[in-house]
């Protein structure tokens, strides 16, 4: 899918103050369709970067589908909490080499789980994680809300509630919402815009259920658009038409 690349606008056009940026796991995999591909992931921290540089607060939160998916054990007979907290360890993995690469390109992070791991992350705190946000640190929320049965999209908009973002960012595949697989369809067509309700009454597959209730609930805009076009974070934080925003 092609997106277009519009001109960038300047630093106090931005509408946005506080964002929370949903990242699969498989989005870290890259061509490689498993693990982490070090030159996709190096590409995701410098577009993060490039969205930090407009003076905006990023809070993130990873999934772990990459390594481990909890659903899809659970399909085949493995205990559904066992599994699922499995999948909460993948996500953490994700998180510090995220935050690795983060680090290396001069940006402070910290990396608060859902499940306590003093040696290797923060435990999740929301004062805490505001106040790094203050500071102008990415957290990155690994471990998704520490519950079983509850998917990292629930924690995006759980978080994004938790620390006062004005806007989930979720960040796919593909240029955004269709009415059915682009991938299989070539007459798929591209939402611009829709409401919550729409999303839940079509089943549209963009985020589970519950968070896009909890979004609903509280009027939390959501905009998913294609990660794989360089720059589209920082397009999307200045207002840019790119991608399907769910609101009212």
């Amino acid at each position: 899918m092609s997106v277009s690349t519009p001109k960038d606008e300047s630093p106090s056009s931005v509408p946005y103050k506080k964002v929370l940026l949903k990242l699969s796991g498989e989005a870290l995999s890259g061509p490689d369709g498993y693990g982490i591909n070090t030159e996709t992931i190096k590409n995701i921290a410098q577009d993060v970067k490039d969205a930090l540089d407009l003076g905006v607060k990023i809070g993130i939160v990873i999934g772990g589908g990459n390594i481990f998916r909890g659903v899809a054990a659970s399909a085949k007979g493995m205990d559904r909490a066992s599994s699922d907290y499995m999948g909460m360890l993948a996500t953490c993995i994700n998180a510090l080499a995220l935050s690795d690469s983060l680090e290396k390109l001069g940006i402070d992070t910290r990396v608060q789980s859902a499940i306590q791991m003093e040696q290797i992350s923060e435990p999740y705190i929301r004062r805490r994680a505001i106040r790094h946000l203050e500071k102008n640190r990415i957290v990155i929320f690994a471990a998704g809300t520490g519950n079983p049965y509850f998917t990292t999209d629930t924690a995006a908009s759980l978080r994004a509630m938790e620390i006062g973002a004005e806007v989930i960012l979720k960040a796919t595949k593909v240029d955004g919402i269709y009415d059915k697989d682009p991938a299989m369809h070539k007459d798929a067509k591209m939402f611009s815009e829709l409401r919550y309700i729409d999303v839940l009454n079509k089943e549209l597959k963009v985020m589970d259920a519950t968070a896009v209730s909890l979004s609903m609930d509280n009027k939390l805009p959501i905009i998913t658009f294609n990660l794989g076009t360089r720059g589209n974070i920082k397009r999307v934080l200045q207002g840019s038409k790119i991608g399907t925003r769910i609101d009212f």
